[in-house]
């Protein structure tokens, strides 16, 4: 496409009416969930995520002219840095380092949608009746127990601070024995001694009253950084286009009270140039710094899989407003990326990198297929039509007639109403 790939130009492009289009994305009965179960169950059969592969829970947000999309709100946008009038998803990415893919997603529809006078709204835009305000970590618990349930191998689940902070998802993950590393922000109170739980007993010998923590030292983490406990590691993570991405590691045990329960966790810290990041981790005791290290730097694919579903895949020159649409929306945009992560695979599995090539280059790895590239083998093997001269110009000639019916409309709604109408 050399212009927005909103619904109106894919359909001008691929001979589609555009009312038919629009049905299809907004209105049509299919099932986005069925098409995404479809994609994850193909997904899970690959070898490539048998083993080491990584959950990454996000979100991701876009920017809307006006309200009336659903789930649309003023709420913080990161991309833009500020609160602002947005859309925001929350996204599962299944990441291992040679490829990231969306697995699943859900909308973030803000509180106020739900409330009595935003009736009308809500079916308007197809909310579901059923749907009731969930926030994002909750949005995020529900995805990654249906990625869980499909059967889809992952080793641990990777989460920024929003997610990493919510002691309720923590607990839900350490229930389920699903292995995390969420970033928390740097003051966060932890114990680095274990305090105690103690409650007052009544006569009976029964606990009464709220408990108390007893014990224990409690200070913010980033007061941890300079301890002298610390034994930092620089640590080779992946390589990149600078060379190797290397980071310093510490880590220490460290203990939170979560509803009136001592849980004792991982504090690991990452060091890198300009940025100190603070994770918190269920990790068992015995596992080495190395791999916890190596699982937490997944994040950075799970961020590498919303930029190319927006930059790449048109998910950000989305426009509707149905809630439907935006499944649907999200269904195709999943099956499109796994597509270009198949691909990307397959290339990988049947041309190896050659020895000599690397040694010519003096590098040690070689680049892989970049979405483009992928792009450039479809222009090759699956070209667009070309329209005729005499079909640009009925295009053209519907495109004015459309922007004519437009302007006609909205002087129509902007004409003072005569008395007799009033």
């Amino acid at each position: 496409m050399e212009n927005k790939r909103n619904m109106s130009n894919i359909g001008r492009k691929t001979h589609v009416p555009e009312q038919n289009m629009q049905h299809f994305m907004s209105n049509s009965p299919w099932s986005g969930r069925a098409l995404i179960a479809a994609v994850q169950e193909e997904i899970k059969g690959h070898a490539e995520f048998q083993s080491g592969a990584m959950l990454v829970l996000d979100e991701s947000a876009d920017e809307k002219a006006g309200s009336h999309s659903a789930g649309a709100g003023r709420q913080y946008n990161g991309r833009l840095g500020k609160v602002d009038m947005s859309q925001v998803g929350v996204f599962l990415s299944l990441v291992t380092p040679r490829v990231n893919t969306w697995v699943d997603g859900e909308l973030f529809i803000p509180a106020h949608w739900f409330e009595e006078d935003h009736a009308s709204e809500r079916q308007k835009a197809g909310i579901p009746e059923d749907r009731a305000f969930q926030t994002k970590p909750e949005l995020g618990w529900k995805m990654i127990q249906r990625v869980q349930e499909q059967g889809i191998p992952f080793e641990a689940v990777v989460m920024d601070d929003l997610y990493g902070r919510n002691t309720a998802l923590r607990k839900h993950l350490n229930q389920a024995g699903i292995e995390y590393y969420g970033d928390i922000p740097a003051n966060t109170l932890v114990y680095v001694e274990a305090p105690e739980v103690r409650y007052s007993l009544t006569e009976d010998g029964e606990p009464s009253g709220k408990p108390e923590i007893v014990g224990g030292k409690r200070c913010k983490v980033r007061e941890l950084l300079h301890s002298p406990d610390l034994q930092w590691q620089t640590i080779t993570l992946r390589p990149n286009e600078r060379g190797l991405l290397r980071a310093k590691f510490a880590r220490r045990r460290v203990w939170l009270v979560i509803d009136h329960q001592v849980q004792e966790e991982w504090l690991l810290i990452r060091k890198d140039a300009k940025r100190v990041t603070y994770i918190l981790s269920n990790a068992s005791p015995d596992t080495p710094l190395k791999t916890m290290a190596w699982r937490k730097s997944h994040r950075y694919f799970g961020e590498r899989s919303n930029q190319d579903a927006k930059s790449e895949l048109g998910w950000d020159e989305f426009q509707a407003l149905k809630y439907r649409a935006w499944e649907h929306q999200l269904a195709l945009t999943i099956l499109a990326g796994w597509f270009i992560a198949e691909t990307r695979l397959d290339w990988m599995n049947r041309y190896a990198q050659d020895p000599d090539l690397l040694s010519q280059l003096e590098v040690d790895v070689l680049p892989q297929l970049s979405v483009s590239n992928v792009r450039e083998l479809l222009r090759a093997v699956l070209p667009l039509p070309q329209l005729s001269s005499q079909e640009a110009a009925d295009l053209v000639v519907s495109h004015l007639l459309n922007r004519t019916r437009s302007r006609q409309s909205r002087l129509r709604r902007a004409k003072p109403k005569s008395p007799t109408e009033m």
